[in-house]
């Protein structure tokens, strides 16, 4: 039998889908990316044009405050880098190798390919932050207390706080909290709860007796 082809007949309605207007697809994936993250949970690097270093810089400090504030699955958007010199994607790259630096050092607990010009990120549980770094073990040392140097800025009632949190951390090690171990560890829990403030943030101590409070809460957890 000869094959036949079937053409629709003039009263015959051929169904076709909605037209997308150009853009339409692109205005709608942002549209459910805000309503999925919204702005508190997306840093978009891509609208600012950032060097790779300032883009590192930005999104390491947003990371981490947003572990800090447990924010739950955010956005970084970085661009496709269509419009840096050769088309190479500059910021995308920087932002992909410090995710993967900041998942080994507990920031981070996954991340992936949103689109080609972005990335989900899943933060970290706090108590991963003080985990992830193994700390060197000091024998009991008769010293008399004194916090760092570097510390010394502080007021009085944040190096306390500060103080017992270092001690609460030598202590889930099982080790003696001798006064040499304790200042490291002050020194080691300074450095990451500062890393969560801007440095240009006027309430910078205030901020970090928030983070040392939620910091002990997540040593509560543990237990």
């Amino acid at each position: 039998m000869a094959a036949c082809s079937i053409r629709p007949s003039s009263d015959t309605v051929v169904a076709r889908g909605p037209r997308v207007k150009p853009g339409g697809a692109l205005a709608l994936h942002r549209a459910l990316d805000e309503a999925r993250f919204g702005p508190a949970r997306t840093l978009d690097l891509r609208a600012t044009l950032p060097t790779g270093a300032e883009a590192v810089r930005r999104a390491e400090l947003w990371l981490r405050e947003r572990q800090m504030a447990e924010a739950g699955e955010v956005l970084i958007v970085t661009g496709r880098g269509k419009g840096s010199p050769g088309g190479v994607a500059v910021v995308r790259e920087a932002v992909l190798r410090l995710l993967g630096t900041l998942k080994r050092k507990g920031v981070v607990a996954a991340f992936g390919e949103h689109t080609a010009g972005s990335f989900v990120v899943i933060p970290a549980p706090v108590r991963a932050l003080f985990e992830a770094a193994p700390r060197t073990r000091h024998r009991p040392q008769p010293e008399r207390p004194r916090d760092p140097a570097a510390l010394s800025g502080l007021g009085e009632a944040t190096r306390t706080s500060l103080r017992r949190l270092a001690v609460r951390a030598v202590e889930t090690l099982g080790a003696p909290p001798s006064e040499t171990f304790v200042r490291d560890e002050m020194n080691r829990q300074f450095a990451l709860l500062s890393g969560a403030i801007a440095p240009e943030a006027p309430d910078r101590e205030e901020r970090l007796q928030f983070l040392i409070a939620i910091a002990l809460d997540a040593f509560d957890d543990v237990k």
